[in-house]
């Protein structure tokens, strides 16, 4: 039998490369093994500052939700084990820029950054300084059509780096100033008596102040995450993902100021040593859960929305199980 001409087989071949994935492609199980082995020796020269961030978001209120973002991240890869896509190509291009980049700001940090640097500004150092050098690997083991395929799951990780304190007290400001709004819109409408002066609020015997503790970030940041994963699982237009994620926004304010609400309701009716109850200061969750409904809410209807659609990664994981 005559051989094909070179540039027909590869023709050929292509979509099958195309149309394989890592649960039946041997050649990608023997990529995907080299690419676990390099990722294992990145995790050890990362070693220590991964257990320091990993105890610095044990300790912290705010940074909790670190220690689930990578398990959440696998989660997705693992949704689209059926579909994902096969290629081997190293991105070089892609993979020089994220490897370059992760050694630039290593050496930024040990040549300029490093001496007076606070806790949190070197954990988010490192902790970029990780993810460069991982997407830089990841470029180098997988072509762009899987890189793409994995677009979110690998950028989802960038939840893993601490806000810097510069833009935390922008984000703390506005949500205070939010909140404020909010507030004096829910006293407004029930005719409650209150004079505003800035962040603070004078009722009737007791003046409520929203401080930058009291600001609702944690809350916040959780129900964006929450919102970022349910559109990426659950929707497939990106209008209606745009939409479910930047309604987090006034959600969050509206929740916040519900709550000073709630909280200044109480002082009025039930006395000023409300101030000190459990509604003020472990009331966060309650409020949270309220927030979720109309979150959820949205979700169900922009959901029903896309039926007869192409397929979520979760429904073709619900079918292949």
């Amino acid at each position: 039998m005559a051989e094909l001409p070179a540039h027909f087989e590869k023709q050929l071949l292509r979509p099958q490369m195309a149309s394989a994935s890592l649960s039946n492609s041997k050649p990608a199980a023997a990529q995907l093994r080299r690419f676990a082995l390099a990722t294992g020796i990145l995790a050890i020269c990362f070693a220590l500052p991964s257990w320091q961030l990993f105890r610095f978001a044990v300790d912290s209120e705010l940074y909790s939700y670190i220690i689930l973002i990578p398990f959440i991240s696998v989660y997705l890869l693992w949704l689209k084990r059926e579909s994902l896509p096969v290629s081997t190509q190293p991105a070089w291009l892609v993979s020089a820029i994220f490897l370059l980049a992760g050694l630039a700001l290593t050496a930024a940090y040990w040549l300029r950054f490093r001496p007076g640097l606070a806790s949190d500004g070197y954990l988010a150092i490192m902790a970029i300084c990780f993810l460069l050098f991982f997407y830089g690997i990841s470029a180098l083991f997988w072509g762009t059509q899987t890189l793409r395929a994995v677009a979110f799951p690998l950028a989802f990780l960038v939840f893993l780096v601490p806000i810097p304190q510069a833009a935390m007290q922008e984000i703390n400001s506005f949500l205070q100033s939010g909140s404020a709004l909010a507030a004096a819109g829910f006293f407004t409408l029930t005719g409650t008596a209150y004079f505003q002066n800035g962040l603070a609020f004078q009722l009737a015997d007791i003046r409520l102040e929203i401080a930058p503790e009291c600001s609702g970030i944690h809350s916040t940041l959780v129900l964006f995450i929450t919102s970022l994963l349910g559109s990426y699982i659950f929707l497939q237009t990106p209008w209606k993902r745009a939409l479910l994620t930047l309604v987090v926004i006034p959600l969050g304010l509206l929740r916040n100021g519900f709550r000073v609400f709630v909280i200044g309701q109480m002082c009025i009716h039930m006395g000023p040593q409300m101030i000190d109850s459990p509604v003020h200061h472990k009331g966060g969750p309650i409020f949270f859960i309220l927030s979720l409904v109309p979150l959820f809410l949205l979700l169900f209807i922009l959901l029903k929305s896309e039926k007869g659609g192409p397929k979520t990664d979760w429904e073709t994981s619900k079918t292949n199980a």
